[in-house]
């Protein structure tokens, strides 16, 4: 059954983000600490999607100038990023056991270094795509930053349920500006693998919106699953989930991968959706979520890998 809806009043709420947001200053923060607010896991999973991106654009003959240029200018604008969202988020992260430890959140790092330590990252990202690459791969770092930093921790995240789907435009970026660091177009494989990754982010973060849902109710975050109910939830990681399968599919249908490909994208997609109309029947909730949450991972990471095997 779904958890019953409810926030923490508006007083409580903001007296323990008022009582985070005092926290002293412990020191200036050690190199580990900057390390952290950029997010490594998450970075270094951008970074294989804007390899796979790249490679695919190449047709597995990648330049390896624009190859080191595109992954240190995406590295530096995706830590950039992460960085703000955390100086962002400093104020709600000490709510919530999964963040509570956070540099920003315990006082380890003033607010003020890791705003410019995240605006310098970005800009000097920005400008390797830019000055070492070309015009539109910039763009595409800096939509997809825009759209993190911006709209959704900034807006949208705090306001509606609808923050993790347009928030998966970010997050369909890197693929982007691995594409277009090598053509200098977005041509229509690009978009297909766009559209890909945004289809698979909604299914990857409400399993973990599921599994964190009193963490994201007591920080009053409108999260799905908190709004909504569990059974809400389930069904629309189904349909993402089903539109997203044949998504993967239009890879081959426009000559980019092999059948090769097309054979694991089907199998992986196949025990995808399975996982996923399971939520529907399943007594233990959390368990199912977790499985979710942990095979949404191996499907990007096997979906990635068979494009880069079977590329032509």
């Amino acid at each position: 059954m779904d958890r019953p809806v409810a926030y923490p009043s508006s007083t409580s709420t903001q007296v323990r983000r008022e009582s985070a947001q005092e926290s002293p200053d412990m020191s200036g923060g050690s190199w580990k600490d900057y390390v952290s607010l950029t997010k490594v896991g998450i970075t270094a999973a951008n970074l294989w999607t804007a390899f796979t991106g790249l490679w695919l654009a190449s047709k597995g003959h990648p330049d390896l100038y624009v190859t080191a240029m595109t992954l240190v200018g995406t590295a530096l604008v995706v830590a950039g990023g992460a960085t703000l969202n955390n100086w962002v988020d400093r104020d709600i992260d000490p709510l919530m056991s999964r963040t509570a430890k956070r540099p920003l959140a315990e006082g380890r790092i003033p607010a003020a270094r890791a705003l410019a330590f995240g605006l310098i990252l970005s800009a000097a990202g920005l400008s390797i795509l830019g000055l070492g690459l070309n015009p539109l791969a910039a763009l595409m770092g800096f939509a997809g930053l825009f759209t993190y930093v911006v709209v959704y921790t900034m807006w949208l995240k705090r306001t509606t349920t609808l923050n993790t789907v347009v928030g998966g435009v970010a997050g369909a970026a890197p693929p982007l500006i691995g594409w277009t660091a090598v053509t200098g177009t977005l041509d229509v494989g690009a978009w297909v693998l766009f559209l890909l990754l945004f289809l698979w982010q909604p299914p990857h973060f409400l399993a973990l919106a599921i599994k964190r849902v009193e963490e994201y109710r007591a920080a009053g975050v409108p999260m799905l699953p908190v709004v909504r109910g569990f059974e809400e939830t389930k069904r629309q990681m189904i349909r993402y989930t089903a539109a997203m399968v044949p998504t993967s599919f239009l890879l081959y249908g426009v000559g980019a991968v092999n059948k090769l490909y097309l054979a694991a994208a089907a199998i992986l997609g196949a025990v995808y959706l399975v996982l996923a109309l399971w939520g529907l029947w399943t007594a233990d909730v959390m368990k199912w979520a977790n499985l979710m949450f942990r095979y949404s991972l191996v499907y990007l990471t096997a979906a990635c890998a068979m494009m880069i095997v079977a590329v032509q």
